[in-house]
This record gives C-alpha cells, sequence and structure tokens, in this order.
C-alpha cells in the first residue's frame, strides 16, 4: 500500500459514514496544483547537480497553504502529496486559517557541506517563488530542515523580490521573525490534549513510556517531568531504558546530550524498542518512526492512551482495532498539530510587525488544542468511532460548510446527509 492510500484509508471511511456525495469526495481529494522543478546547484568541487524538487498545493479553501519542505533521499511526489493532503486536515482541526501544503527535495542532507545546502535552499525558492508566498503558500521547516534553512530561504525571496517579506515563511530564527515557543509546540500542544484526555477518561498519576528521545519527545518528556508525570521508560534509535519506579529525566536528557546515546544510562534496565510499545503503561508516546504499531503487534500494546506524536505511528485500521479494546490513540494530525499552530502565530505576528511573548503564545496554545480536542471528542461520542475517525469527520464537515458559502454547494443539498 503507498503512501497515499494510506491516506486515503481513514478519509474514506469518515466520508462513508458521513454519506458525503462523490462530487465533494472529488473535490477534497483532489490536489489544486502539484509543481515539480529542477534544481541545478554548483557543488563544492564546481560541479553541477540537478536535484528533483516538489511542492503540492492541495487545498486552499480555508486560507493559503501551508506545510513544511523536507530534505530526504527517499522524497517522492506521492509522499508530498499525502502529506500536503494530511495538513490539509491538521490545519482543519487545528482551526487555523490555512489550507494544506508539503514540500521535499529528493537529497541526502548528511552528504551535502553546508554551503551545498544554502545553494539547494535558495535554488528551490527561487525555481518556486511565483507560486509561494504569504497570501498564496507557507512553507517551513520539516525533516532535515530547520531555521538556518529558512532564513537562506527567507533572505531568497527578499533578494527576488526587493524587499522583506518575513511572513512567506514560518519556523524561522527569532531575529528574523520567528515566533517565541516555536521549538517546544509540538510537544507542548501534545502535552496539552494529553493532559485533557487524562481529564476524559479520568485517569490519575499514569505511568508513560516515551518512544523516541529526538527533539521532540525529549520536549515531551523534559515537560511532563516538570509537571509531575511518571515517566517510567524512553528509547532513541538504539536502545530503550525502563525503570518502574520513574526515570530522573533530567539526568537521562543530560546523559543523552553528553553522549549523544542512552546507551550506558546507570539506574536502569534496557529494552528494545519494541519490548517499550508492549510496557504496561497508562500512556504509550510514539515520538520517533511511523508504523510502529501495526497488525503484528497491537494485540501486545496495553497502554489506554497512545498520543501520536511522531507522524502516522498507528495506522487507520488499527487505531480501530484499539478502540474496539477501549484504548484511545490520539491520531497524529491532533496530537502533534501543536507545530502548525504556532507557525500560524508566527505568520500572525509577522503580518501584525508584531511580537508575542512566549506566555502569550503558550496561552493562545493551549486554547487552541483544548478546543481541537474536545471538538474531536465530542464526534467520538456521536458516531462511536475511533478518534482518528472521528477527527475526519469532524474536519470534513467543516470544510463541506465552506463548500457551501463559497458556492461549491447549494445550500441544502444532500452532500453531507450527518
Amino acid at each position: 500500500m503507498s503512501i497515499w492510500d494510506e491516506a486515503l484509508i481513514q478519509f474514506n471511511k469518515a466520508a462513508k459514514l458521513l454519506k458525503l456525495d462523490n462530487s465533494i469526495q472529488n473535490i477534497l481529494t483532489n490536489p489544486k496544483r502539484v509543481l515539480q522543478v529542477s534544481i541545478p546547484v554548483r557543488m563544492d568541487d564546481c560541479k553541477i547537480k540537478v536535484f528533483q524538487g516538489f511542492r503540492v498545493q492541495f487545498n486552499d479553501l480555508r486560507g493559503p497553504t501551508k506545510g513544511g519542505i523536507r530534505y530526504h533521499p527517499n522524497v517522492s511526489l506521492d509522499e508530498v502529496k499525502a502529506l500536503a493532503f494530511w495538513m490539509t486536515w491538521k490545519n482543519t482541526i487545528a482551526d487555523v486559517p490555512f489550507g494544506g501544503g508539503k514540500g521535499g527535495i529528493i537529497c541526502n542532507p548528511k552528504k551535502l557541506s553546508d554551503g551545498e545546502i544554502e545553494r539547494l535552499s535558495r535554488g528551490y525558492i527561487e525555481a518556486m517563488h511565483r507560486f509561494i508566498g504569504p497570501e498564496r503558500d507557507i512553507p517551513a521547516p520539516d525533516v532535515y530542515t530547520n531555521p538556518r534553512v529558512m532564513a537562506w530561504m527567507v533572505d531568497e525571496y527578499h533578494r527576488i523580490k526587493g524587499y522583506n517579506v518575513f511572513e512567506m515563511i514560518t519556523g524561522k530564527p527569532l531575529e528574523l521573525g520567528g515566533s517565541e515557543g516555536r521549538a517546544d509546540a509540538t510537544a507542548k500542544g501534545g502535552v496539552y490534549i494529553l493532559e485533557e484526555a487524562l481529564k476524559k477518561i479520568k485517569i490519575k498519576n499514569p505511568s508513560i513510556a516515551i518512544q523516541g528521545f529526538g527533539n521532540v519527545g525529549m520536549t515531551a518528556a523534559k515537560l511532563l517531568a516538570k509537571n509531575g508525570f511518571k515517566i517510567i521508560a524512553v528509547s532513541d534509535s538504539k536502545i530503550a531504558i525502563y525503570k518502574k519506579e520513574g526515570l530522573s529525566i533530567s539526568k537521562v536528557i543530560k546523559h543523552k546530550q553528553t553522549t549523544r546515546s542512552l546507551e550506558g544510562f546507570k539506574g536502569a534496565n534496557t529494552l528494545t524498542n519494541e519490548k517499550l510499545l508492549e510496557l504496561n503503561v497508562d500512556v504509550l508516546i510514539p515520538a520517533a518512526l511511523e508504523g510502529v504499531i501495526t497488525k503484528k503487534n497491537v494485540d501486545n500494546i496495553k497502554a489506554k492512551i497512545i498520543l501520536e506524536l511522531a507522524n502516522g505511528p498507528v495506522s487507520a485500521d488499527v487505531r480501530a482495532i484499539l478502540f474496539k479494546k477501549n484504548q484511545i490513540s490520539i491520531p497524529d494530525i491532533l496530537a502533534n498539530s501543536g507545530g502548525v499552530t504556532v507557525s500560524y502565530f508566527e505568520w500572525v505576528q509577522n503580518k501584525m510587525s508584531y511580537s508575542w511573548s512566549e506566555k502569550e503564545v503558550l496561552e493562545k496554545l493551549k486554547t487552541k488544542m483544548v478546543d481541537a480536542f474536545d471538538n474531536i471528542y465530542n464526534s467520538c461520542k456521536e458516531f462511536d468511532v475511533d478518534l482518528g475517525t472521528a477527527a475526519y469527520i469532524h474536519s470534513i464537515r467543516k470544510m463541506v460548510k465552506v463548500l457551501e458559502l463559497r458556492g461549491y454547494v447549494k445550500k441544502g443539498e444532500d452532500v453531507c446527509m450527518m
């Protein structure tokens, strides 16, 4: 099954429950614009190498398209299209006035020098600048891109236009119009949602395991520990560590930052990543890889709540299995939407030529996250479906209303029976 086929499964399930008209389904599952460009780059050895870049602007019915740019050897048009589709629904769920977009370049950034990455980044903007901008399509960091890459991109856009347009891209350094709170936004938003979920199903003093100790997983662990939660296991790409009484997250972070690995951490038992997923905990947080909970191991998953901070750690069909077992899997398009929400705040601040404090940003983020979870939880109860399907039900309903208001659908037309 391709990533695009996977992207459609949960949408189609929700569309069927809503009895959505085929013509509306076609509007919502076909990208508005697909761009493929060739980017010639002078390498450090003075030879020219041509890279392939993509940008998919999937849906702009609710506002300019929005989504990251990734640098990876496995980038493909099929992947970028699926990710842009997901961004459409993530932005709708987060209730930010954006449509879905995504971009990527086929490359291995680990084999490129800083100078080559800079020239590649500037070349991407040169090739795409006619189709992006603060009112059309707003890029952001993604896999193997970061604030420094965004700084090169906004500077190249400035060079082409002849004036600064800081709001054309988000995830920038603070000095170039970035937002306070952006670095921790994905993890912070996930924590807000988890706290709300724990209230709904009345779990007190939960035990937590986190798979993935990169930026998002480590930040989530730090925030949860600060709030008094007991984290009994964490893992990186090589190893998992476990302590039933709870790990000292500050010591784990110090060890990880010093040695760049969890190996050798004293005072805890070691596990495999696979065994971490199957621990008897209240909350499991996959914060690293996609496809880690599958039909092969779903029967061994014991956590009452799964918070999907990674992209695609649980497939649509597996969420349905978990739901039948009275286990809640909070879908990635909700759980990790804190990043795009604060990106929206960055765009707003740039347009106002004003900046908010971190406290103001986080207060606004919490309001958005809690509202989004409550809306989806209500749809879950209304239709008796898993939270992933409920997320699409809620967002499809919102999109149908937009289609009606914009004239694609006549008022009262039978496009959505529920």
